[in-house]
């Protein structure tokens, strides 16, 4: 078994809709997949032990999501980077690190994307549909830019990042 992007994106959906109900079918729509890629992602985010299930309930293992974000998700799915492109913000560049950090002078890392207004530096989204699902989600999109942080910002926004994403996780704890 090995765990994919779209696999990550699963659970980061289900960390926002902390213990609210969801089908596959829904969370296809939220996430731009089909039906079976959720479903997939969901049996690899058990069997890794990122998600833990009871019945029909499948929720996020919050811990164990903490520590993969913190010391592996960087080497795993390491972004790539392209030159000027039109797109969304992420990283650093997007909510709510932008408010965290200090502006730089340097172009912002963006998701390449058509509907995107920033210029910014191609950096590649956790996966394909991660733009879509980000516009239809504020909470989601936060998510995604703190993770993008981790995986491919310095070691002050990795530890920024990593402080923002453990009170959200401890949020959907709270409402599982």
């Amino acid at each position: 078994m090995v765990l994919k992007p779209q696999d990550m994106l699963v659970l980061l959906k289900l960390v926002t809709l902390g213990r609210a109900r969801w089908s596959y079918n829904s969370l296809a729509n939220d996430l731009g997949m089909s039906p079976s890629e959720v479903h997939a992602a969901v049996k690899r985010a058990v069997a890794s032990r990122l998600a833990a299930s009871s019945g029909e309930i499948v929720v996020p293992a919050s811990s164990a999501l903490k520590e993969f974000i913190a010391h592996g998700i960087r080497y795993v799915f390491v972004p790539d980077r392209g030159a000027l492109t039109r797109g969304m913000p992420t990283a650093h560049a997007a909510p709510p690190l932008r408010a965290e950090l200090a502006h730089s002078t340097e172009l912002p890392p963006v998701w390449p994307d058509a509907e995107g207004e920033v210029r910014g530096l191609a950096f590649s989204p956790l996966y394909k549909a991660a733009p879509a699902a980000a516009r239809k989600d504020p909470k989601l999109y936060e998510i995604l830019a703190l993770v993008d942080a981790v995986r491919g910002g310095g070691a002050r926004e990795r530890s920024v990042a990593l402080r923002l994403l453990e009170k959200r996780l401890q949020a959907s704890d709270a409402d599982v």
